[in-house]
């Protein structure tokens, strides 16, 4: 996939069209280009479960909060989070984080080549807030706390290997996870306000057991080259991962993490923002910052979880804001994808594609209640761009 220079995106008005210009930090927008909203075209009408879909899209409920996952005796987690699909024989498997504390890990359903549920099972327990995470080529997940001194845990989604902490990815408030095969290493990111950007190199690709983790450093501004540092006490204690390593670059409460084509994107929740970080020619630079939309109308805010498609296309969820969940093109087209009505106190969580490309998961995390018993898990089924 080409590879972005800072996006070019505005949004005028209610209809969500979208348009083009060149974005550079502090700088304002080029005159629009090709008005108009993203691939899919404009949201429809809320169905009955209350989301807006483009045309040749629909929606369904997989399960709920406190609820048993229909056909099946498992009763569905509190506030569902990160989550991640992985291939099942025909099948597949979504697996998704419970961000509450104490007792949050993580549960998974199993769904037919149809996309018939048939099983869900718990895969990790006695942990806290856990709340995104990602997936490994090996096919594990990894679930992470979003609490001070927090762990990594490398979890079965089948459910049948013992979920096993590893302590050498470093103890501090995880947030995201993103394997890079090339390099061999997995990206982390930090849930603080003054946080900071891992990657974890293992001594053996395929085993986390040991390795080496990493900081990035780099200067104060939005673009620039980077390099990496390693952290002296990856445990954390007495001095926090963040603040061992001088000239480590400081990232505003980071979310989603998302690695493809020698690339990885990240979000930033503190300043609703998504970094790039080109490591073929290692360079870091601003992405999407929704406060330099000229009039305040950005399409995107409150920065989450991320995915991505083998089209090239970015998913991003939002934690407030509108409750859509944004695509972000290949030539940088920002719009809303889908949006849920009647939940505004809740976020969108776990965007997930299934193996063939053909369904999206993803959560409210606390649907129209407002409260972490109410988190509703979704799917989505229609044309996706390959």
């Amino acid at each position: 996939m080409e590879r972005r220079s800072l996006l070019r995106a505005a949004v005028l008005g209610t209809s969500a069209a979208v348009f083009g210009g060149t974005l550079t930090h502090g700088a304002a927008y080029a005159a629009p280009a090709q008005p108009g909203p993203g691939p899919y075209g404009a949201l429809g009408a809320a169905d009955a479960n209350g989301i807006r879909l483009p045309s040749g899209f629909t929606g369904r409920v997989i399960a709920r909060s406190r609820q048993t996952v229909p056909g099946t005796s498992y009763t569905w987690h509190d506030a569902p989070d990160g989550g991640a699909c992985f291939a099942d024989g025909n099948g597949w498997i979504y697996v998704s984080n419970s961000e509450i504390n104490p007792d949050g890990g993580a549960g998974a359903v199993r769904f037919d080549a149809s996309g018939t549920v048939t099983g869900a099972h718990r895969i990790l327990s006695g942990t806290r807030q856990n709340c995104a995470g990602g997936a490994t080529p090996w096919n594990t997940w990894l679930s992470c706390e979003e609490v001070s001194l927090g762990s990594v845990y490398e979890t079965d989604p089948w459910g049948v290997q013992a979920a096993t902490r590893r302590d050498a990815m470093g103890r501090f408030k995880h947030e995201a996870a993103a394997a890079d095969p090339v390099r061999r290493a997995v990206y982390l990111t930090e849930d603080e306000s003054d946080g900071c950007f891992y990657r974890f190199l293992p001594g053996a690709w395929g085993d986390l057991s040991s390795g080496t983790l990493q900081v990035l450093l780099a200067g104060s501004g939005t673009s620039g080259s980077f390099s990496w540092a390693d952290v002296p006490d990856p445990d954390g204690s007495p001095t926090a991962t963040r603040n061992q390593v001088a000239g480590a670059k400081r990232f505003n409460g980071g979310e989603g993490c998302h690695y493809a084509d020698d690339t990885v994107w990240f979000t930033t929740k503190g300043d609703n923002r998504l970094w790039q970080l080109d490591l073929a020619a290692g360079r870091y630079e601003l992405a999407y910052d929704d406060s330099l939309v000229p009039g305040g109308g950005a399409p995107l805010t409150g920065v989450d979880n991320v995915t991505g498609t083998s089209s090239g296309d970015l998913f991003v969820a939002e934690d407030g804001g509108s409750m859509d969940i944004c695509i972000i093109t290949p030539d940088d087209v920002v719009a809303p994808f889908l949006r849920i009505d009647g939940q505004s106190g809740s976020e969108i969580t776990g965007p997930a594609f299934s193996p063939d490309g053909r369904r999206l998961y993803f959560s409210s995390q606390r649907g129209t209640t407002g409260s972490s018993s109410g988190g509703i898990t979704y799917e989505v089924t229609g044309p996706f761009r390959s």
